[in-house]
């Protein structure tokens, strides 16, 4: 199993919740695709663009249930990138992870594979 993760906002993940699929955040829809990260670079990802926001989940999905939705681009240094044109649905989801702040202002991550 390859895990991607994904930072969601609580409310638009509590959304999802009632239409049954997620479209992702502002950010996801303006791009036209929801932004993942892998295990190695999802720390990074939410100290750039997610610092200090207190209702911050971590959203794990299998990768190889996206089929063609999802593909690999160049984006942040040059790395290749997960990103999923379409919606996630539930059963491609694998764990959502409430990510609280740290003393250090950090969200404090579990142990990801």
């Amino acid at each position: 199993m390859v895990l991607i993760y994904h930072l969601a906002r609580k409310a638009d993940w509590a959304a999802s919740e009632q239409t049954g699929a997620y479209d992702g955040g502002a950010t996801d829809k303006r791009d036209g695709f929801i932004h993942f990260s892998t295990a190695a670079e999802i720390e990074i990802s939410a100290g750039l663009y997610c610092k200090g926001l207190t209702d911050l989940l971590l959203i794990a999905v299998e990768s190889t249930s996206l089929g063609a939705e999802l593909r690999w681009e160049t984006s942040r240094d040059g790395k290749s990138f997960p990103h999923v044109y379409g919606a996630i649905q539930p059963e491609h989801v694998v764990s959502v992870t409430p990510l609280p702040l740290g003393a250090d202002g950090r969200h404090e991550f579990p142990q990801l594979d």
